[in-house]
């Protein structure tokens, strides 16, 4: 059990400890805050920490993500084993992210991509209208993300189904474990998995070609889930009508990369859903609490499943 003061780091070059620190300071009084590494830090708050971090720290009893992807922490080499790492699951962000989705699904099913495209050549033409209930959004995922997203979709009238590594029994959603099953009734289909091994490259020809004709593709999860030479051969032939791209391999998207141009995809800048500061202080004061008590941490990290 740790002392009633906890010295904990926040390392990060992306969320900025102006926002971030007193914050934290303010819910934890008693705990001490520092900006450099060393080894007597007990818990360390990070998202893309500086390079030598990890180097830097002992043995801390936690490694508390800023974030809820936690790929680029695994796979660097200077990770101290052994220490748990815990996932930030942000309610915030969850929800801006089922927020994303739906705006994207809509924009889509509304054509709203093809009327911005017609006012641009002062075209006066009507789409076809279609009803929610003729439509699958097809969810790749259904951890938090995927299950709040499921359930608003489904008060918009969509027909939901949902792909994940094991079954999942959440009201009114089709749950496959069998990706081409889910796939064959799939209009729209949405990213929302962890990058692993197994899920790298998993936006690819194959499914693609499985999915129904003129449906779009929305990927927010990572930039490694996307094949891109595919994409843009199932959109050139008419097979996709549309895809939603917030995450990419590298970021940012480099200025001459031929997705930024092409006229069936919207691009945004990993913007898809922020971690927010208000909603996820709760949940890492309730892991340093956790900790200080000798209690095993919320969301820790399966180092074997990668996520």
């Amino acid at each position: 059990m740790l002392p009633s003061s906890v010295k904990i780091l926040f390392a990060s070059q992306t969320e900025k400890a102006e926002v971030w620190l007193p914050l934290l300071r303010e819910a934890l009084p008693h705990d001490e805050f520092v900006a450099v590494p060393d080894k007597s830090v007990e818990i360390a708050l990070v998202a893309t920490p500086p390079t030598g971090t990890f180097q830097k720290l002992g043995r801390p009893r936690l490694v508390q993500s800023l974030w809820m992807g936690v790929e680029k922490l695994l796979a660097d080499p200077t990770y101290p084993r052994g220490v748990p790492l815990a996932r930030l699951v942000d309610p915030g962000m969850v929800a801006a992210m089922s927020e994303t989705v739906i705006a994207q699904v809509l924009d889509w099913h509304r054509h709203l991509y093809q009327y911005r495209l017609q006012q641009r050549a002062r075209q006066w033409h009507r789409k076809e209208q279609r009803m929610a209930s003729d439509r699958t959004v097809g969810l790749l995922g259904l951890g938090e993300l995927g299950s709040d997203a499921a359930r608003k979709l489904l008060a918009l009238g969509f027909n939901v189904a949902g792909w994940s590594r094991r079954p999942k029994d959440l009201p009114g959603v089709k749950s496959f474990t069998d990706l081409t099953a889910m796939l064959r009734i799939t209009d729209a289909l949405v990213c929302l998995l962890p990058l692993t091994r197994e899920t790298a490259g998993v936006l690819n020809a194959r499914t693609f070609a499985l999915m129904r004709r003129d449906g779009c593709v929305i990927n927010v999860a990572r930039g490694g889930h996307l094949v891109a030479r595919d994409l843009i051969g199932a959109l050139d032939n008419g097979w996709l009508a549309h895809a939603y791209l917030d995450v990419f391999d590298p970021e940012p998207l480099p200025e001459r990369d031929p997705l930024w141009n092409h006229p069936g995809i919207t691009i945004t800048p990993h913007s898809a859903a922020l971690t927010e500061p208000r909603t996820a202080l709760p949940k890492i004061v309730e892991n340093v609490e956790r900790v200080r008590r000798g209690e095993t941490p919320a969301n820790l990290v399966d180092f074997q499943a990668g996520y």
